[in-house]
Formats: C-alpha cells, structure tokens, sequence
C-alpha cells in the first residue's frame, strides 16, 4: 500500500508539472500550420484566428521584410517597438512564437511594462542598455543588468520590465516572446492614460499623493510603444 501511495504521489508530482508547463504558453498546434485570415475560408477557427486552407498556404503567409529598417525614436520616450507576429505575419497563428525590433535614441527608454501571454527574451545588437524586472507582490524586487552589444536578457512572463538606453549614441535590441501575440501593457498609460480615466480618488489614494498630481499625470500625453 505504501509504495501504491508513493507511485500515485510521483504520478500526481508529474501530471501537475506538465499541466504548468503546458498553460505555460501558446496552445500547442493540432496541425503543421493555420494561416490566420479575417474571412473564413475553412471551418477550423483556432486561437481566434480563422485558419487558410492548408493547401492556398504560399512562402508570404509566413514571410515580413523591412526589419532592418530603424524604427522612428521621435518621441518623448525615445524608443520605437517593431512588433512581426500574428498580425503582421499570418503564418505565425497556432505557432507560439514572435519577435519586435526595438530602436532606442541617446537615453531612450521602452517604459516599464508587462506580456501577459510571453516571456520575453532580448539580445542587444548595438549599444548598451540597462535592463530590470521587478518580482511579483510581496517581495517586489528588483532585478537589474546593464547588457552590451551581444548580451542576452530574459524576462519571465507577466513581470513589470524596462529597457533603458544608458548611451550617447543609438541602441538596436531584438527580443522573442513565447506567444504568438504576447500582449503589451505599459504601466504608466494603464494607469493616467486609460479610456475613460480611473477616477482620481482611486489614484491618489492608490499613490498616496494628492489629486492635483493625479489630475497633472492624466493630462499627459502618453506613448504606446
């Protein structure tokens, strides 16, 4: 009896790991590809995506050019995120995977955010960047690493993360996500920048600061990177 109690225990250990492993990502695929299509021309709908007929499949639904291309920095944050996945590459639905260019100016920041779908994992090609991430509640914390041009960063999925340009010239990162559509939510346009607005007693109390502060942060333009 003990070791049948024993052999159901490490069972039970087993099927546990791969249920976290497998909810861990992307549905896996039940087919070699599903070329996502606004239209329906097959009667498979899978991750929210009408799938192509395998067969009317061509080298473009899973091709995109112009990577190379530096993204615009122009902006008050002075970084730009190139996003290639499901939208812009068809191919890439049921997959699991994408990527983003992302362009930094002198001291350009990508603001702290989140994936909720991906863990994220950057290499720097050019330039110096600092890198952190901020553990979940209660420890809350911070993780950092300053990256330099082949430096290769993860940041689990779901963690509050930053990249900052701490150089007095341009930065070039790529990073790849564990999900076809990872999802972006950055902090600070959440927070003062939603539609409507959170009501400013929420905040001020959320922040401990007046609400004269909270009015002035919502009146900001904030950058979707």
């Amino acid at each position: 009896m003990k070791n049948m109690g024993a052999q159901f225990l490490i069972v039970t250990v087993i099927l546990a790991l791969a249920s976290s492993f497998a909810l861990a990502s992307d549905p896996s695929p039940l087919q070699d590809f599903c070329v996502a299509v606004d239209e329906p021309e097959a009667a498979v709908f899978v991750n929210g995506k009408f799938c192509k007929d395998p067969k009317l499949a061509t080298a473009e639904d899973f091709f995109l050019k112009g990577l190379d291309v530096a993204g615009d920095t122009s902006n008050k944050v002075g970084s730009n995120v190139t996003q290639v996945n499901v939208a812009q590459i068809a191919g890439l639905n049921t997959l699991g995977v994408s990527l983003a260019r992302i362009d930094f100016a002198p001291y350009g920041l990508n603001p702290p955010h989140t994936h909720p779908r991906a863990t994220e994992i950057l290499t720097v090609l050019e330039g110096t960047l600092y890198v952190g991430f901020v553990t979940s509640n209660p420890e809350n914390r911070l993780i950092t690493k300053v990256l330099n041009k082949g430096d290769v960063f993860v940041f689990p999925i779901g963690l509050i993360h930053f990249q900052f340009n701490t150089g007095h010239t341009n930065a070039v990162a790529i990073s790849g996500f564990s999900s076809q559509n990872p999802g972006v939510i950055t902090i600070a346009n959440s927070v003062f920048g939603s539609k409507p607005p959170i009501a400013d007693d929420v905040l001020a109390k959320a922040f401990q600061v007046e609400k004269n502060v909270v009015d002035y942060l919502q009146a900001q333009f904030w950058v979707n990177n």
